[in-house]
C-alpha cells in the first residue's frame, strides 16, 4: 500500500507508475486552472475542485459538499484515472486542496497519496520543475474500465 504522503524522491522513482494530479484551488478567486496552465509537474492532470471534487453548493451542504458518487466516478474517468491507477496529488498550499482528492480516493479503496514534491513548503532542490504541456493519462488506464467504485459518505456525527 502506498503511504499517505510521499516526497519528491518517491515520486521520481515511480513516475511512470502513477497518475499525478494538480489540485490547485484558491479561496481568493484566483484560478487553479490558470496556475496549472502556467506550469505544472510533468504529465500532471488538472483536477478541478469545483467541478470534480464537489457537488453543487447549497445552503445546507455548503460551498463544497461531496459530489454525487457517479459524478465523481465520471470526473475521474474523464481525467483518465481508472480503478487500478495510483494517484499522487499536489497543490501549492501545502496539500490543503490535494488532500481532498487523496481522502476521497483512499476512502473508496483506491491507492492515492499526497505529494510534498510540488509544495512551496517542500525542499526546493528536490522538487521536479513545473512545465507546460498536455497531460498524459496513465498508460495503465488506457483501454481499461475507469473508476467505478462509489465514494462513501462520511458518517453522520451526532451530538447529544
Amino acid at each position: 500500500m502506498i503511504p499517505p504522503v510521499v516526497g519528491a524522491a518517491w515520486l521520481q522513482d515511480r513516475r511512470d507508475d502513477v497518475v499525478v494530479a494538480d489540485v490547485r484551488w484558491y479561496l481568493d478567486g484566483r484560478s487553479g486552472r490558470d496556475a496549472y496552465d502556467r506550469g505544472h509537474l510533468p504529465g500532471a492532470v488538472f483536477v478541478d475542485l469545483d467541478r470534480v471534487l464537489a457537488g453543487p453548493a447549497t445552503r445546507e451542504g455548503g460551498r463544497h459538499p461531496l459530489p454525487d458518487p457517479e459524478a465523481f466516478a465520471r470526473g475521474m474517468a474523464a481525467l483518465g484515472i481508472g480503478d487500478g491507477d495510483t494517484v499522487v496529488a499536489y497543490d501549492d498550499d501545502g496539500g490543503v486542496m490535494a488532500a481532498r482528492l487523496v481522502w476521497m480516493l483512499r476512502a473508496t479503496g483506491h491507492e492515492a497519496a499526497l505529494s510534498t514534491a510540488a509544495s512551496p513548503r517542500g525542499t526546493a532542490r528536490s522538487r521536479p520543475r513545473p512545465r507546460r504541456g498536455r497531460p498524459r493519462p496513465s498508460p495503465r488506464s488506457r483501454g481499461r474500465r475507469t473508476a467505478s467504485r462509489r465514494p462513501t459518505t462520511p458518517p453522520t456525527v451526532r451530538t447529544s
